[in-house]
């Protein structure tokens, strides 16, 4: 009995069939696996920093304030912000660069903080999430900067919530506090006069807002590049549309979870954080909503200009088809007079016409113009 394979059942018996030679294999990366090596086998909570700064120099910014008095300082060690903790107002401890784990580890056992919380804070691969914890409030979060030149900036940055005192942990020095820092200086605000939980909302009210300028900048970016793509289609393009698809798709990753994290704000009743407080949190959570709305949008744009850079291709090409065309539809009427005459025949009576070869010529040329005045008309030129 004759059996008929489809094309796809011939193509699956081929790719069983195939030597183990000529497999393709994916080889792995191990600057990407490294980081993801260093935590097999090894027991929960155990600090690894997942991170790639590994040379930043620890530096510690502490911040002391109640309704009237106001204290800051920096500082290299981590143990100076230890006595902080029994202070009467509220303490604001910012802590630069993650790799120095003994540092984290001496800070964790002080404020009797979890060690999967320690683990967490360090792993600069943790989507953002909020955890609840007997003493304290866990939130992660990330950081997005957009240079004048050059790629985004994703940052790892932690908060750890407690009853008088909010602890920021980010990778690097820099951040996009300093107007938090100048309200609480000068006392602009409620900030002075509230717990340390509203501290947490301006903190993440901050990184928040700044999402709109990541969002802005990546509109204006593929609005520059739908207007490129429309002007003239290039191959540079398509590489420069899959790149926006890139941090498009690196923003939503970061961007995304926040919803949850502060929707859960509201759902988990957490005892630091005051019920006044939680109206600033819906207000956050709105914004996240149209962030989100907003990267979906240019997710799908940036999707849509493939379809346009093929679309324009496609017209391009018809022009230029276009073009082609009318030459050769010019040129086939006086091919044809051309060939009749190029006969070798000896009884061709224009042959002996004195005047033979201008009149061909003014015929031709006359057939060339009324051609063109009638692609004119019908608007194909």
């Amino acid at each position: 009995m004759n059996r008929r394979f489809s094309a796809n059942t011939l193509f699956a018996v081929s790719l069983i069939s195939k030597p183990k030679s000529m497999k393709s294999k994916k080889k792995i990366n191990p600057k990407k696996s490294s980081h993801r090596l260093k935590k097999i086998g090894l027991a929960p909570g155990t600090l690894v920093y997942m991170g790639k700064k590994h040379h930043i120099p620890l530096n510690v910014d502490i911040i002391y304030y109640d309704s009237e008095n106001y204290e800051r300082q920096t500082t290299a060690s981590i143990d100076d912000c230890i006595p902080c903790k029994t202070k009467t107002g509220i303490t604001w401890v910012n802590v630069n660069g993650l790799s120095d784990l003994e540092s984290i580890q001496k800070i964790g056992n002080f404020y009797q903080l979890h060690p999967l919380l320690l683990e967490d804070l360090v792993n600069t691969g943790q989507r953002p999430k909020l955890d609840e914890y007997e003493n304290c409030v866990f939130v992660v979060i990330k950081m997005l900067t957009y240079p004048e030149e050059g790629d985004i900036n994703t940052e790892h940055l932690s908060f750890i919530l407690g009853d008088n005192y909010v602890l920021s942990f980010q990778e690097n020095e820099g951040d996009i506090f300093d107007s938090i820092r100048d309200r609480i200086e000068t006392k602009k605000g409620r900030v002075r006069n509230s717990g340390a939980d509203y501290l947490l909302m301006i903190l993440m009210d901050a990184i928040i807002d700044h999402y709109f300028l990541v969002i802005e900048t990546l509109g204006e970016k593929v609005e520059e590049l739908e207007n490129s793509l429309i002007e003239n289609p290039s191959e540079e393009l398509v590489f420069e549309i899959q790149h926006l698809k890139k941090e498009a798709l690196s923003i939503r990753r970061a961007i995304f979870p926040l919803r949850e994290v502060v929707n859960r704000v509201e759902k988990l009743e957490l005892k630091f954080i005051q019920k006044e407080t939680l109206h600033y949190f819906r207000d956050l959570y709105d914004h996240t909503i149209q962030i989100i709305e907003s990267i979906e949008l240019y997710r799908d744009m940036l999707f849509g200009l493939t379809d346009l850079y093929m679309s324009g291709l496609s017209n391009k090409m018809n022009s230029v088809m276009k073009v082609l065309t009318i030459i050769s539809t010019i040129f086939i009427p006086l091919t044809f007079i051309v060939g009749v005459y190029g006969m070798n025949f000896q009884n061709m009576p224009e042959l002996t016409f004195q005047f033979g070869y201008y009149v061909v010529l003014g015929v031709m040329f006359l057939i060339f113009v009324m051609m063109l005045f009638y692609f004119k008309k019908r608007k194909w030129l």
